[in-house]
């Protein structure tokens, strides 16, 4: 080869690579002009910019929205922290981006707003290949797409077919993930509206129960070796240490049909190995209208009345699962406007309400109630919400406040209604201010409604019929005494109610207003028949006279009523 076509041929080659690098140079010439125009419209629209090809991409944010949702609205979560979440996007006047925002909110996230480029979108969308379908990381969530927990869903109505679901999975299936068998579990407890979900390990195996309505229902067995892996993916979900055998807490999320299910689960070492539990926080189970509790008519149209007030406090009292955390949050719901402060404490923190600012206490921390209560107070607060009253200090700052132009709810621990003032005597709340301040003291149970489909009526004779006239008898006003009827009804079992009897729950509830009598037997440390005896004149139904209604309207059986409370009791 001559000098000349050497020459000719190093030429194209340079032209080759300058043209090569002449492109480069254009791209990023584009690109820093699609940077420099978002940085502007950033300005102009008054958010902060950001250049996600350089940020941090947090993979549990990016399941906040699903990628389809993303890509169509040309935006993204990249961070989060709790409940608030960094969320970038091209145009925040893009209708679609308003319709993600608005949920989100619905949802109780805290949005930070910022713009960016279509080349950072695309580069971060690019990360949704990286996750899984179904998990997500540490301390994030189970991922269930809409398409697979409806599919589990059309599969899933009866306790049976979720042990089908388990005994192929297990049996049928070879080299099957934990993961997938875990998905059943959760999505059995979603399908049947398990609140709780139980796995105790035994001698020889392990059952797994579902608390539906309240009460405990074996679901199926397992073998322990598939138990231990079953475990170990549970605490690294929860964000548990795996080598640590002793008690321990933590939490994960299902995201299922757009809407965030937490799960708080809980280990605890028993006698053969360490047993679980996971608390299934259904939003749509605590959105329960205050109309809808099954409060009596008469009593909610008081509470309606009080909730309305600008200051005072309404106590609930119950046990461990009688429902106050629901009719706590409908109290919050009915009273919450735009134009009001609404903080709550809360331990934990269970279900999100958008517009009302929720914290959580910490003993690491030392944020308890009382640290919680003092510093709400000093936000300038509307409302409170207290989640327990505990101990004497907050026991006299919750009543101070309730004294001082606040309206406050909070729970308390007695059996009854009427236990309420000695035990706020016993927490040394002066007894002249307790009536001045405490509004309302309620008490309340849980009880399983009878299936519509199945129930059957039973004639209504001999001591049970004994029992029920002279309960009716004892209701003072006429307008509240039901009629005895020749029959009431009784549980029976069908598909519907997976073979219960019961389909659903309603409260039995009872109610001690302030007045005069009540304010007079109080400075004389009253016992709790006492407070009774002075509270008969407001002819409010007691939590057995309520009881007895839903039974004769054929809401409940007696059966379900003496369950959780003592219809025999002599006052």
């Amino acid at each position: 080869m001559g000098l000349t076509e050497l020459m000719f041929c190093y030429n194209n080659a340079m032209a080759v690579f300058d043209d090569k690098k002449e492109e480069e140079k254009l791209l990023e010439l584009r690109r820093k002009e699609e940077e420099d125009l978002a940085q502007t419209m950033a300005t102009r629209y008054g958010i902060d910019y950001v250049d996600l090809t350089i940020a941090p991409i947090n993979a549990d944010a990016l399941r906040v929205i699903d990628e389809k949702d993303a890509r169509a609205s040309n935006s993204v979560v990249f961070d989060m922290l709790d409940r608030k979440i960094k969320m970038a996007m091209l145009s925040p006047e893009n209708p679609q981006v308003k319709v993600l925002m608005e949920n989100l909110q619905k949802k109780g996230y805290a949005i930070t707003p910022y713009m960016t480029s279509i080349e950072s979108l695309r580069k971060v969308w690019k990360r949704y290949e990286d996750l899984s379908h179904s998990l997500k990381t540490r301390g994030g969530a189970i991922d269930i797409s809409n398409e697979q927990i409806d599919e589990l869903k059309k599969s899933i109505a009866h306790i049976e077919d979720v042990q089908k679901l388990i005994t192929k999975l297990i049996g049928e299936t070879k080299g099957y993930r934990i993961s997938n068998l875990l998905e059943i579990i959760l999505s059995g407890a979603l399908a049947l509206g398990a609140s709780d979900i139980h796995i105790e390990p035994e001698e020889n195996t392990v059952q797994i129960r579902y608390r539906l309505d309240g009460v405990l229902v074996v679901v199926t067995e397992i073998e322990s070796k598939v138990y231990q892996l079953l475990l170990s993916r549970i605490k690294l979900l929860s964000g548990m240490k795996l080598n640590v055998t002793g008690s321990q807490d933590g939490r994960f999320s299902i995201i299922v049909t757009n809407s965030e299910i937490e799960i708080r689960s809980s280990i605890l070492p028993s006698n053969y190995a360490e047993s679980i539990v996971m608390r299934v926080l259904n939003p749509n189970s605590i959105s329960v209208p205050l109309e809808a509790l099954g409060i009596p008519p008469k009593l909610l149209n008081i509470l309606l009345k009080e909730i309305n007030k600008p200051e005072g406090m309404i106590l609930t009292t119950g046990p461990t699962g009688s429902g106050k955390t629901t009719t706590l949050y409908a109290f919050l719901r009915k009273v919450y406007t735009p134009d009001i402060k609404v903080i709550t404490i809360e331990d934990p923190v269970e279900y999100h309400l958008p517009g009302i600012v929720q914290t959580q206490t910490s003993e690491e921390k030392n944020y308890t109630f009382l640290e919680g209560l003092r510093s709400a107070l000093r936000q300038d607060p509307d409302v409170i919400m207290v989640g327990e009253i505990r101990d004497e200090e907050t026991a006299a700052i919750a009543v101070n406040a309730a004294l001082t132009g606040h309206l406050v709810f909070s729970t308390l621990h007695t059996n009854s209604a009427a236990g309420t003032f000695p035990r706020l005597i016993d927490l040394k709340v002066n007894p002249k201010i307790i009536t001045s301040a405490l509004s309302v003291a309620m008490a309340q149970r849980l009880v399983r409604k009878l299936c519509p489909v199945c129930k059957k009526p039973v004639p209504l004779e001999g001591a049970t019929r004994t029992l029920i006239e002279k309960i009716v008898g004892s209701i003072s006003d006429p307008s509240d005494k039901p009629a005895v009827p020749t029959s009431i009804f009784e549980p029976v079992g069908c598909d519907k109610c997976n073979n219960t009897g019961y389909k659903g729950r309603i409260g039995l509830y009872e109610a001690i207003l302030r007045s005069e009598a009540i304010e007079k037997v109080v400075n004389e440390d009253p016992s709790d028949r006492e407070i009774r005896a002075a509270a008969a004149a407001q002819n409010i139904l007691t939590m057995r006279q309520d009881g007895i209604t839903k039974i004769i309207n054929g809401v409940t059986s007696i059966a379900e009523v003496e369950r959780v409370i003592d219809l025999e009791e002599e006052w």
